[in-house]
């Protein structure tokens, strides 16, 4: 651990670092993998975890293992209290699910994963379907590639050597070159791809939200099967999410 300033409080700064820790895995986590990332003694990890867990900021599921809890779900929406991102974007959500017929997600960026927090489901039978609350590595989705070129390729190199860019599919960018080319490529055009790089059979299109400075805002993306998927959605997708823009405040949107 790096030295911290005298006025700091040693139990919040590790709680701050498994908390960093924790982000930057979009599955739950064990106890000893947490501890090697953080340096702590496993009882010092258990002890502040399980105060964690008490207050809602960390969830164990049934196997011990350990997540990010939905109380920072809460609190981080509560950084666009003035302006309420889901309820600016739902609209155009659903007015974008029923015009293609698919799953439409609302993602925002946790550490070194995008976290879904809104969805508009179609009611076809057969649709993708992602849980409010789940995560995924940012190599592995469309906007994610997105979030990671906004930060060039000093940022790329980072999240590779933090993550090892763990696979999930034959298909998932498994080298820092590639993941720079088509970080690089998304942003030029404007969207992002999965190509089954996240689930095989399911492919998504991505782009990005923006607020009122400009900064990046959350992730607006469009999941089906992959033999569903079509190029012409890219203009739908991406009026939409400049439409969510202008009206969060960009002025460039």
């Amino acid at each position: 651990m790096k030295d911290k300033p005298k006025s700091s409080i040693q139990v919040i700064d590790r709680a701050a670092l498994l908390l960093d820790a924790l982000s930057r895995y979009a599955k739950p986590t064990q106890l000893k993998v947490l501890s090697a990332d953080t340096q702590l003694h496993p009882s010092t990890v258990h002890r502040i975890l399980q105060a964690l867990i008490d207050n809602r900021f960390v969830e164990q599921d049934s196997h011990g293992h350990y997540q990010l809890g939905r109380r920072l779900l809460q609190l981080t929406n509560r950084l666009y209290s003035d302006i309420d991102i889901r309820a600016i974007a739902l609209p155009y959500m659903e007015r974008l699910r029923d015009q293609l017929g698919e799953t439409i997600n609302l993602t925002m960026r946790q550490g070194d994963v995008v976290m879904y927090f809104e969805k508009a489901t179609p009611s076809r039978m057969m649709h993708v379907q992602q849980v409010i609350g789940s995560r995924a590595p940012l190599h592995v989705t469309a906007v994610g590639k997105l979030m990671l070129a906004m930060g060039g390729a000093e940022e790329i190199s980072a999240y590779v050597q933090r993550t090892n860019m763990p696979a999930y599919t034959p298909n998932t960018l498994s080298s820092y070159e590639q993941l720079f080319d088509d970080c690089k490529l998304s942003q030029q055009r404007g969207y992002g791809l999965d190509n089954e790089e996240a689930e095989m059979g399911v492919g998504c299109i991505g782009v990005l939200i923006y607020d009122r400075s400009g900064q990046v805002a959350a992730g607006l993306s469009i999941s089906a099967p992959i033999e569903r998927r079509q190029a012409s959605w890219i203009d739908a997708i991406t009026k939409a999410g400049k439409d969510i823009s202008h009206d969060l405040g960009f002025a460039s949107a």
